[in-house]
């Protein structure tokens, strides 16, 4: 098969769709796969990518959860795999921010997800895939991902190093509590992940150049290395993958605000 972008259309996945080696992966609510969902799909559930154990839910699962999760749904080094979901890219940037820690860099994010799929009226499928199980061996990649330590020895190198904070803007001032502690990172910089779809194009991405300029006015910007958080890295899964498709050297805080505004020895700013 030709070597798909980054982000594609509806239509060109459409041309692709019965390509041997390619992996559809399906991230949508289970009660909307069963409804409706691309042929050949294969449903992941959310949940699965991170470990959910508290505080810091969003922390990554064991490397041997993380063996079965792409075992069960076949993977292999050579499958080029499209990711979606039905609310404009939070869980398919996760999923693509997991790809990258297994170090499996052939992947696609199909703009807009189910929702433009639908729109194009392109024919949908209600039946559950399953696919044989695959072998793998992997190893956890570490530059796509941002400890806590990593946070605090950087977040006051605003000259070499943003962080930002895809949550809603009362989490951000604290007035909207989700941990023990309200609040931000000190020197971190607000900027939601709905900012980035456009709710009246099938929740697609809004043109990049806009987002880019955007981001450059609040200091994100391929100058520096970026840190994007959450509560626990499913929001900033989108903001992830938004930047890298501009560019950024771009890294992921997994722990998010539900380590960080858990523990006491951290610095808030509200």
């Amino acid at each position: 098969m030709a070597t798909l972008p980054l982000l594609i259309e509806a239509e060109q996945l459409l041309a692709h769709l019965n390509d041997d080696n390619l992996l559809i992966v399906d991230l949508c609510k289970n009660s909307v796969y069963q409804q409706a969902h691309i042929p050949n799909a294969v449903w992941v559930n959310g949940r699965d990518l991170v470990s959910g154990e508290l505080p810091a839910a969003g922390q990554l699962p064991s490397l041997d959860k993380l063996t079965q999760l792409f075992e069960s749904i076949g993977l292999t080094a050579n499958k080029h795999i499209v990711v979606y979901d039905d609310e404009g890219g939070g869980w398919a940037g996760r999923f693509i921010w997991t790809l990258d820690i297994i170090g499996h860099k052939n992947y696609s994010y199909l703009n807009g997800g189910l929702h433009a799929w639908l729109a194009a009226a392109y024919s949908i499928d209600n039946t559950p895939v399953s696919v044989a199980p695959s072998k793998l061996t992997l190893q956890l990649y570490t530059p796509a991902q941002a400890l806590i330590a990593d946070v605090l020895a950087h977040y006051q190198d605003t000259t070499h190093y943003v962080l930002w904070d895809a949550r809603s803007v009362e989490e951000y001032k604290g007035s909207r509590l989700l941990a023990m502690r309200g609040g931000h990172i000190p020197h971190a910089v607000h900027y939601e992940w709905t900012n980035v779809t456009n709710k009246d194009n099938s929740l697609k991405l809004r043109p990049l150049a806009v987002i880019q300029q955007e981001l450059a006015a609040l200091g994100i910007d391929n100058s520096k290395t970026v840190i994007t958080y959450c509560q626990t890295h499913h929001r900033s899964g989108l903001s992830y993958l938004v930047g890298k498709l501009l560019g950024f050297n771009i890294k992921a805080y997994a722990g998010s605000w539900s380590e960080w505004g858990n523990r006491q020895d951290t610095p808030v700013a509200v």
